[in-house]
């Protein structure tokens, strides 16, 4: 019986926008470079964001100026591509892995089995979305829902996913809409109109139900294993 292999789970952080993208591009080269395995983690944005697709180079003058409960929203440039994504009552994941085969919707697919089969555990059934003809013109990444997306059974957006290679290492990273506050959706997006999505579940259970399929789906085994202080050091070498 073949051993499993072992991914590195670190456990849930909470910080800026730029740590959690230097985070998870430090993980991405770590892995590229032979340093580091596998590694799934989950994060939260603080203070709010808006993160912007790494090609991204047009967004409205007026979100430098937002704010949510009195700090100024952050306006943060993923290195996946995309569009943009509102940080606020969400849940992201990231996973960082190699040896995927197949074209980058396949490895999307292969990727989100973790989170549909995690959700359907929680008595949410998800699936994909189909790609809509205004996608390339929206600046908001849950105003449409691609075939690399996860929506609701009403239709709505649960799960917008982004992807960058190195070589055959993929970052995949998401957000999961758990708390969206509907009145700062507007401001950032204007009068586009949102399902309102509101899950009470805690993060805790959402996490373990999502490293439970994590492991039936890649057939893994996890390590919990937080940043070190040596690797923190090297991480925020990088945050501009």
């Amino acid at each position: 019986m073949s051993r499993k292999q072992v991914w590195r789970l670190i456990p849930l952080l909470k910080a800026s926008g730029n740590v959690q993208m230097a985070i998870d591009k430090w993980l991405l080269e770590q892995h590229h470079s032979g340093k580091q395995p596998a590694t799934l983690r989950f994060y939260t944005w603080s203070p709010a964001a808006i993160s912007l697709g790494y090609h991204q180079r047009q967004y409205p003058e007026a979100w430098q100026n937002l704010t949510w409960q009195g700090e100024k929203l952050d306006i943060v440039r993923r290195p996946t591509g995309g569009r943009a994504v509102l940080h606020q009552g969400d849940l992201t994941y990231s996973v960082i892995t190699s040896g995927l085969s197949g074209n980058r919707l396949e490895v999307y697919a292969k990727i989100c089995e973790f989170l549909i089969e995690g959700w359907r555990s929680l008595g949410v059934e998800l699936s994909y979305g189909t790609d809509g003809r205004g996608y390339i013109h929206n600046p908001n990444c849950f105003g449409t829902a691609t075939g690399a997306d996860l929506i609701l059974p009403n239709g709505a957006k649960f799960i917008g996913s982004a992807q960058m290679r190195r070589g055959d290492v993929i970052l995949q990273h998401g957000s999961m809409r758990l708390q969206p506050d509907m009145e700062l959706f507007a401001k950032v997006f204007g009068g586009e109109s949102l399902s309102d999505v509101q899950f009470s579940l805690s993060l805790e259970e959402i996490m373990t139900a999502l490293v439970g399929a994590a492991r039936d789906c890649f057939a893994i085994e996890v390590e919990v294993q937080p940043l070190s202080e040596l690797e923190w050091g090297e991480i925020n070498a990088e945050v501009r």
